[in-house]
């Protein structure tokens, strides 16, 4: 029984190692490009909004916004999850979990950031969106080794864009949607064009 356990241990351990060497074709184009949209609809709505009843209320800036992401993580998931048993077929747990170990950290951090930065420091919290930015493209650029090579430049945007928020953030130190909705709403976009012409696939 001990040796059966230890070689379907090793089994999966190079199951594991395959996935991990693997590109991962299980991101869905479309509902990538949805959350793009989504995103800059929001940010649209949310700058009308703001216009008619000017408010500096960080809660509801970040619960609009916290909503918009669990949507999107809700839609890419739920076609991720499809497309990887389809696609990827016996592999489909080692590629997920390969895929999901590659950017929870960032996810991670993202969110742990926002709950010490909302608690020790509100006043300070026009800075979330460029750090947002910079925390996701470290995970973009972590995910780029089983992802087409083009995927590079999205993880460059993400970056560029984090920077900028922070020095245009600097100047009004306050939240705008719009520094949000750009650079998430262009960045979804440009992964989903990515995985278009990367995957060899049209928009499902």
């Amino acid at each position: 029984m001990k040796e059966l356990q230890q070689a379907l241990a090793e089994i999966q351990s190079i199951r594991s190692d395959v996935a991990r060497g693997t590109e991962f074709r299980g991101y869905g184009p479309a509902s990538i490009a949805a959350s793009g949209v989504l995103a800059l609809l929001v940010a649209a709505a949310q700058a009308q909004w703001l216009a008619k009843h000017p408010s500096s209320d960080i809660w509801l800036w970040l619960g609009v916004w916290a909503g918009t992401a669990a949507a999107s993580l809700l839609m890419s998931s739920v076609e991720t999850f499809a497309r990887a048993r389809r696609v990827h077929r016996g592999f489909a747990r080692e590629m997920l979990q390969s895929a999901v170990e590659q950017f929870l950290p960032a996810l991670t951090v993202g969110s742990l950031l926002t709950v010490v930065l909302t608690r020790i420091a509100p006043e300070q919290c026009w800075i979330l969106p460029g750090l947002w930015q910079l925390v996701f493209s470290l995970g973009v650029f972590a995910s780029c080794r089983f992802l087409p090579r083009q995927m590079f430049a999205v993880g460059v945007w993400y970056l560029t864009a984090g920077l900028f928020c922070l020095a245009a953030a600097g100047a009004t130190r306050t939240l705008s949607p719009w520094l949000m909705g750009i650079p998430f709403g262009v960045g979804q976009l440009m992964v989903a064009a990515v995985l278009q012409f990367g995957y060899g696939e049209a928009l499902e």
